[in-house]
């Protein structure tokens, strides 16, 4: 069985390689509270009162996974700045991005539109006919990841409404190069524009009567986006100049620290929003100070404490992290299948509501195993295969460009 010492060597030797482990744990940390207020909303199990204020508000944890791409999106561009070498090709940037996302995202769609949409009479007029044309718009709305733009594809579509940050996500990434250059040169001036911007389209949408279409748009998370870019320059800017040591890990485990210790109070403070525009308004008013301390908290994994980065950075977190994108993906339409389908059984008509515990259990357990082993099995089967199918291919036409 290895030391603590020889499984740290392991883990600062995958540092150096390029990989950041404790990002894995961050990001399943992240994941999971979406997923846990996705659950809890089908379940109401609250095992401890203390953990109420995390499963209601959980939704508020998706700005940190945003963060979290904006860091991980900037990385090599801080890393270019700080070491000269050239940026990442663009038209490589947007091949990875499209690899990792489209098929896994068209996957769900179909399965979505064949076995939950159609079957539903999603697509159906008033009296009941099939309407092809309102099937073929949302259709195309979510193919091209503007669903977040139309109410019909937003919130009344039947394609699993989580897909919206994705649209959020593949609207981002169509300006990042631009984006990342800019931020690179001018990283005050850009960290400044994207957060007005932010700003300046938070205080609109806060004086529109109904702010459901308008509340999650690109726009109004730049600035979370731009939290990210500059933790990662701040990141590789101390990697370059500072000098890791017992004083240092102390001082960013007290950030790491205090860091989560402001998240858990933005946390509570939006479990008391009431209302659904007063839930909105919340997470609008909480959102740069949740990237902020989000930020910080990421610095405080990065260079804190080596026994706190060995448990976010490890096996069992890479393993969540690889699947992670699936399991968002798919934990909220299983969960919600499965209360169609009866599973498990229940005394009363709506357990949920009657406080049927033994179901609440049953259910909660069910949903998380069965969301991820269709995580893993998409992960493994068929989101990874691609992948390497595109490296291959890329490998294959640099050797024979080079014959």
């Amino acid at each position: 069985m290895s030391t603590l010492r020889e499984r740290y060597t392991a883990y600062t030797a995958t540092e150096r390689s390029g990989r950041l482990p404790v990002l894995d744990g961050a990001r399943a940390l992240f994941v999971l509270f979406v997923g846990c207020f996705h659950i809890w909303q089908q379940s109401w199990l609250t095992p401890f009162p203390q953990m109420d204020p995390l499963l209601r508000s959980g939704y508020i944890w998706v700005d940190c996974m945003l963060l979290l791409s904006g860091f991980l999106l900037y990385l090599p561009y801080a890393e270019a700045a700080e070491s000269g070498k050239p940026l990442p090709g663009i038209l490589a940037f947007y091949k990875r991005r499209l690899l990792r996302i489209v098929p896994s995202y068209y996957l769900c769609v179909l399965i979505m539109l064949v076995f939950v949409a159609l079957p539903k009479g999603g697509y159906n007029n008033p009296g009941g006919t099939f309407n092809p044309w309102l099937m073929t718009r949302d259709l195309l709305a979510h193919a091209t990841f503007t669903h977040t733009l139309f109410p019909f594809s937003y919130t009344g579509t039947m394609l699993n409404g989580s897909l919206w940050t994705l649209a959020v996500e593949m609207q981002f990434y169509l300006i990042f190069p631009l984006v990342g250059r800019l931020f690179k040169r001018w990283p005050a001036f850009t960290y400044l524009g994207l957060a007005g911007l932010a700003f300046g389209y938070r205080a609109w949408v806060r004086g529109l009567p109904d702010t459901t279409l308008y509340f999650n748009q690109l726009p109004a998370q730049l600035d979370v986006y731009a939290n990210g870019m500059l933790a990662a320059g701040i990141y590789c800017a101390l990697k370059r100049r500072m000098k890791q040591d017992g004083w240092t890990r102390a001082l960013f485990t007290g950030v790491l620290c205090a860091a989560a210790w402001g998240l858990w109070q933005l946390v509570r403070a939006q479990a008391g929003s009431t209302g659904y525009e007063g839930i909105r308004l919340g997470q609008m008013d909480r959102r740069f100070g949740m990237s902020a301390l989000g930020a910080l908290f990421l610095l405080g994994l990065l260079y804190g404490a080596r026994p706190l980065r060995l448990l976010m950075g490890n096996r069992v977190t890479a393993f969540l992290s690889a699947v992670s994108f699936q399991f968002y993906m798919w934990h909220q339409v299983f969960s919600v299948q499965l209360k169609e389908w009866g599973i498990p059984a229940a005394q009363n008509p709506q357990p949920w509501m009657a406080g049927e515990r033994s179901w609440q259990i049953t259910y909660t357990a069910l949903c998380f195993a069965g969301a991820l082993a269709i995580a893993a099995l998409v992960t493994y089967l068929f989101e990874q295969p691609i992948a390497r199918r595109g490296r291959r291919k890329d490998a294959g036409r640099a050797a024979r460009k080079y014959k």
